[in-house]
């Protein structure tokens, strides 16, 4: 098969198109023909060899979310049938032709959904759905502020926790990225270029802050995220773009009795993985099915090019998923 392949650690030039082995599919697995497959910052990282696959997956193919039909069955496999369109999480790998994925973290897609949509789903709103009410405890009626509100991650939580009666608060560096989300239903957007976002929280509640943040930021925004919360506040942490290491504010925490969470979705055990799956397939799928929750594709590239793909997404120019075809 076809797969794209990461030759050694570095930039979008050392990504290629390469002939490899099929994989094949152990008892409880499916075999799937990959149609679309989501580009994640997992990616990029991979790629330059600060994030290596759990054990298992390949090394050198990336891609942790496909889209496509079932090629062929494990022999322990009853629920899913050759043909049928599925989709879902993988640890690596989903940027290929074929990929051998259990079965217990396959997905239908639902009718309606194209293999474009479908191929840009998982990782984010899967992501999304864990991180606000797994880890974040999310209730209807809270407030929530979601950073980098543009990203695949981002868009897909605003939608989930408005789908929930909350309301979001929504960062961005780029004031075109918040137009947009405003006309998919932010509420409040915030241009951290022109203001504090802690400040900005804190005018529009009244003082009282935000129930949840989700972090993608880390470092640099930590303090202003403690402040930002309200009394019992949960802080998420999904990513660290502008580093992994600061000082904790000690009495913040204790003052407003505060939970900080930090969650990594890609080297869980599988078992907590097919939980998170089966979760977001219970409360979030449908509103997906019923478009009552749109996935924002930005651009669509075939596999071939790849490298401009990552360029396009190291640049910060996509609003919502980059997808490639395959």
């Amino acid at each position: 098969m076809k797969a794209l392949r990461i030759t050694r650690p570095g930039g979008p030039e050392v990504l290629e198109i390469a002939e490899v082995p099929t994989p094949q599919p152990r008892a409880d697995e499916l075999l799937v023909r990959v149609r679309a497959a989501g580009l994640n910052r997992a990616d990029i990282l991979q790629r330059k060899g600060h994030y290596p696959p759990p054990p298992g997956y390949p090394e050198d193919i990336p891609g942790l979310e496909y889209a496509g039909d079932v090629a062929a069955l494990g022999s322990d496999v009853r629920r899913f049938r050759v043909g049928q369109r599925v989709f879902g999480l993988t640890g690596g790998g989903a940027q290929a032709e074929f990929v051998a994925i259990p079965a217990a973290l396959v997905l239908s897609v639902p009718e309606g959904l194209s293999d474009i949509d479908a191929g840009g789903i998982p990782e984010a709103y899967i992501t999304a759905h864990d991180a606000l009410f797994t880890q974040g405890s999310l209730t209807a009626g809270d407030t929530v502020l979601v950073h980098a509100v543009g990203s695949g991650v981002g868009l897909a939580a605003m939608q989930i926790a408005q789908a929930k009666g909350c309301k979001v608060f929504g960062t961005s560096r780029t004031a075109s990225k918040l137009a947009r989300a405003v006309e998919l239903g932010l509420d409040v957007p915030i241009d951290v270029t022109k203001e504090l976002f802690d400040d900005a929280v804190m005018r529009a509640t009244h003082g009282r802050g935000a129930d949840v943040v989700i972090d993608f930021v880390g470092a640099d925004y930590f303090e202003r995220n403690l402040n930002a919360l309200a009394v019992k506040g949960r802080l998420v942490i999904v990513s660290t773009l502008s580093g992994a290491s600061t000082q904790l504010p000690i009495n913040i925490v204790m003052r407003k009795r505060l939970r900080v969470v930090g969650t990594m979705l890609r080297n869980r055990p599988l078992e907590e993985k097919v939980l998170a799956t089966q979760l977001f397939a219970g409360a979030g799928l449908p509103l997906l099915a019923a478009q009552s929750m749109r996935v924002p594709i930005d651009r669509v590239f075939p596999l071939g090019q790849a490298a401009e793909a990552h360029r396009y997404m190291e640049q910060n120019k996509n609003f919502g998923k980059v997808v490639f075809s395959v």
